[in-house]
C-alpha cells in the first residue's frame, strides 16, 4: 500500500488548489474505517499535520488552515481530497497524505508553491 498524491502547483497568494490522494493497493474494507490526514513538509521544518477526517466524516484542522482548507474523502474510490483556498506564501510545502496513525508508507507528495 502506498499513497499517491497529486494536484499541487504554483499559484499566487489568494489562489486555490485541490489536492487528491489515492490509497493505492488498499482495499475498501481497510480504507473505510481509517482516519485519513494531510500533512506538509516545508524546508527547515518538521512534517506537520494539516487536516484529518475520520470514517464518519468528522474533520479537524490545524489552526493555521482553519476556514481556508477543507478535507474530504470518497471511500468508494479510496481517495482523500484537500481543497485549499486563500493560499498564502507560508503554505508553500510538499503535501502528503497518510493515515492519522501514519501507518502506511509515505508517498512522494505533491509540491505546493505560493508566490507573494
Amino acid at each position: 500500500v502506498y499513497m499517491v498524491e497529486s494536484g499541487g502547483g504554483l499559484v499566487q497568494a489568494g489562489g486555490s488548489l485541490r489536492l487528491s490522494c489515492t490509497a493505492s493497493g488498499m482495499i475498501f474494507s481497510t480504507f473505510r474505517p481509517l482516519t485519513m490526514a494531510w500533512y506538509r513538509l516545508s524546508p527547515g521544518k518538521e512534517r506537520e499535520l494539516v487536516a484529518a477526517i475520520d470514517s464518519d466524516g468528522v474533520t479537524n484542522y490545524a489552526d493555521y488552515v482553519k476556514d481556508r482548507f477543507t478535507i474530504a474523502r470518497d471511500n468508494s474510490k479510496k481517495k482523500v481530497f484537500l481543497q485549499m483556498n486563500g493560499l498564502r506564501p507560508e503554505d508553500t510545502a510538499v503535501y502528503y497524505c497518510n493515515t492519522l496513525a501514519i501507518s502506511e508508507a509515505w508517498g512522494q507528495g505533491t509540491q505546493v508553491t505560493v508566490s507573494s
